[in-house]
C-alpha cells in the first residue's frame, strides 16, 4: 500500500464526517481518483463501470469488473470479501448496465432497507459517472433518494497530509526532469512529435530512483500563431527560427500531479511575448506573495488582476486550481479555482497549478507554477527558472 492504514482510516473518518454534515447515509464513489484515495486501488480500468459503496458506518465494498477485482486485490488494503467484480457479460451492453447488477447486490446483501427514503450521495460530476449508469442505479434503488454529493471526497482531498506532500515533492522531481527535456530538444527543425516523444519519455524514466507515473494528461505544445489558445498537443510541424513554443505538462508519482507550464522561444522572441513575459512576472510574484494560510482565494485573484491591468492586462480565464491526485483526463481536483468569485480560505497544505496564462491574439505566454500553501507562503515544487526561455 501507498499509506499507512492509519492514514486510510482518517480519509475514511474525514470523509464520513462530511457527509454527515451533508446529511447523507452513503455515498456512491467512481472518481478513480477517489477511489484511489479511500482504498489505494490503482488501474486502468476506469473505462467500465466501477464504484465504491461508502456507508455512514458499516464496511466499505468496492465493486469492479471481475478481471480488475483481482486488481483491487493486488492494490488495495480492502480485504476480499469487500471486492466485488461483476459478471464479464455485463461489459457494454446496450440493454442492461453493470450498476444494474451492482443495485441488486445491495438489495440482497441488506444494505438498502435501512437507508430507505434517506439521502445517499452520487459524484454527479464524475467522468466517468454516465447518464446512464445513473438510471440504471436510480431504477435499481428506488428506496434511496440519490442527491449530488458536490464532489464531497474531493474537499476531504483538498488538504494534503504530510505522506501526501511528500509524494508530490518527488513528483515535482519528475516534472523538473521533464520539463528540462522538453527544452533541451526543443530546436529549430525539430518536429513536435519528437518534442512530445522525449517528454513522455522523461515523464516515465522519472528522476534518479523517483520512476514516472503516467500523467494524467499529455503534453501540450501550442507554438506560435496557435499559441493563442491552450490545450493543443502536437503534429509533424517541424519548429522553425522565431517560433515560440508553450509546453505544459505534469511529472506524476503514485497517482500524484505536479503541473508546470513554460514558454520556449527559437531565436529573437517576439517583442509582444516579451511584454508578456515582464507583465505575468510581475503578475505570478504578487500572487505568491500574498499567498499563505487563511488567506482568502479572492485576495491572490485581486493581486493578480491588479498587477495586469498596470501593464493594460486582462485575464478573463481562473488563475489557477486545487492539484493531487489524477487519473486521466484531467489533473485538476475540481473543487478550489483561483478566482475573484471563489470564497475559499486558504489552508496550509493545500496543492495548487497557479498558470499564468496569457492568449493573445495568434500569440501567448504561459509560466505556472505548482504550490503548497504554507502557515507564512509557499513551497514552489519545481526548480525551473520563471522567465521567458532562450534557445
Amino acid at each position: 500500500m501507498t499509506f499507512t492504514p492509519e492514514e486510510y482510516a482518517q480519509r475514511l473518518a474525514a470523509v464520513r464526517a462530511r457527509m454527515a454534515h451533508q446529511g447523507l447515509a452513503a455515498l456512491v464513489v467512481t472518481d478513480p481518483a477517489n477511489l484511489y484515495y479511500l482504498t489505494g486501488y490503482n488501474a486502468w480500468s476506469f473505462y467500465t463501470p466501477q464504484m465504491l459503496y461508502v456507508p455512514s458506518e458499516g464496511d466499505l465494498i468496492l465493486f469492479a469488473r471481475a478481471m480488475d477485482a483481482q486488481g483491487a486485490h493486488r492494490t488495495s488494503w480492502l480485504p476480499p470479501e469487500q471486492i466485488v467484480g461483476y459478471p464479464e457479460k455485463l461489459v457494454h451492453r446496450p440493454d442492461t448496465h453493470p450498476f444494474a447488477w451492482v443495485g441488486a447486490q445491495l438489495q440482497r446483501r441488506g444494505l438498502v432497507a435501512p437507508f430507505a427514503g434517506q439521502c445517499v450521495g452520487v459524484e454527479m460530476d464524475s467522468h466517468y459517472f454516465s447518464p446512464k449508469a445513473y438510471r440504471h442505479l436510480e431504477h435499481a434503488l428506488p428506496q434511496w433518494r440519490l442527491v449530488d454529493s458536490y464532489e464531497l471526497v474531493n474537499w476531504v482531498r483538498a488538504i494534503k497530509s504530510d505522506a501526501e506532500i511528500a509524494l508530490m515533492r518527488k513528483a515535482g522531481q519528475v516534472t523538473t526532469r521533464a520539463m528540462q527535456t522538453a527544452i533541451d530538444t526543443i530546436g529549430v527543425g525539430v518536429p513536435q512529435n519528437v518534442v512530445a516523444a522525449e517528454i513522455s519519455r522523461a515523464q516515465a524514466l522519472g528522476d534518479g530512483d523517483v520512476w514516472g507515473d503516467f500523467p494524467a494528461i499529455v503534453p501540450m505544445l501550442p507554438t506560435s500563431e496557435s499559441a493563442d489558445t491552450p490545450h493543443l498537443t502536437w503534429t509533424d510541424r517541424r519548429l522553425v527560427d522565431g517560433d515560440a513554443v508553450v509546453v505544459e505538462l505534469a511529472g506524476a508519482y503514485r497517482r500524484y500531479h505536479v503541473p508546470l507550464a513554460r514558454t520556449i522561444t527559437l531565436g529573437t522572441p517576439d517583442p509582444r511575448i516579451e511584454r508578456l513575459e515582464e507583465a505575468v512576472a510581475a503578475g505570478l510574484d504578487a500572487v505568491l506573495a500574498v499567498t499563505r494560510s487563511q488567506t482568502p482565494v479572492t485576495r491572490l485573484a485581486q493581486a493578480w488582476n491588479e498587477t495586469l491591468a498596470t501593464y493594460g492586462l486582462s485575464k478573463a480565464s481562473r488563475l489557477g486550481y486545487s492539484v493531487g491526485i489524477a487519473y486521466p483526463p484531467d489533473w485538476g481536483e475540481r473543487t478550489i479555482s483561483l478566482r475573484s468569485d471563489d470564497d475559499t480560505v486558504l489552508q496550509t497544505d493545500m496543492t495548487f497549478h497557479v498558470i499564468c496564462g496569457m492568449w493573445m491574439d495568434s500569440f501567448g505566454y504561459e509560466v505556472s507554477e505548482s504550490i503548497r500553501v504554507t502557515d507564512d507562503g509557499v513551497e514552489c515544487f519545481t526548480s525551473v527558472p520563471r522567465g521567458l526561455i532562450r534557445t
